[in-house]
């Protein structure tokens, strides 16, 4: 693996790690709460992290994941957690899938990093170049986050 996917992978799990350790201080009802003034919630934000990374690698891949069709309805772009039901992870399934995330597409994608498709928006065309977006768009959900638990 080039030196550049490790350091890739690293700041992966180094972001992640940011996300997990803000959260911990967070209860299952607490990341339920919709402040005034916010859409949704912390588990929302949490879940949409989570979905979006496998949302763009598929968009660019075409390989469809029958187990995304689920989290989309849930935490895909214009839902809230209005759209939660008892199937919805818990706060602390999130937790868990978001901590071993980054190894499954180290293990999933490490070796496609570069490897070329027709490009997507804003002119992507590797999964190398839609992971550093996903950094970007987490570092986004975590200020959201942050911003929530001071309202609570």
């Amino acid at each position: 693996m080039k030196q550049r996917h490790k350091i890739l992978f690293q700041q992966l799990e180094s972001y992640r790690s940011e996300v997990l350790h803000v959260i911990e201080t967070v209860t299952e009802d607490l990341a339920d709460i919709i402040p005034t003034g916010f859409h949704n919630n912390i588990r929302w934000n949490m879940g949409h992290i989570y979905l979006d990374q496998y949302l763009w690698i598929e968009a660019l891949t075409n390989e469809k994941d029958k187990e995304l069709v689920a989290f989309q309805s849930w935490f895909g772009y214009g839902t809230s957690p209005t759209n939660f039901n008892d199937e919805t992870p818990s706060f602390e399934a999130l937790k868990k899938l978001l901590k071993v995330q980054p190894s499954q597409l180290k293990e999933k994608y490490g070796d496609r990093l570069e490897v070329g498709f027709p490009p997507i928006d804003m002119s992507m065309n590797t999964i190398e170049q839609v992971l550093i977006r996903t950094i970007f768009h987490e570092g986004m959900h975590l200020q959201t986050i942050l911003d929530i638990k001071k309202f609570l």
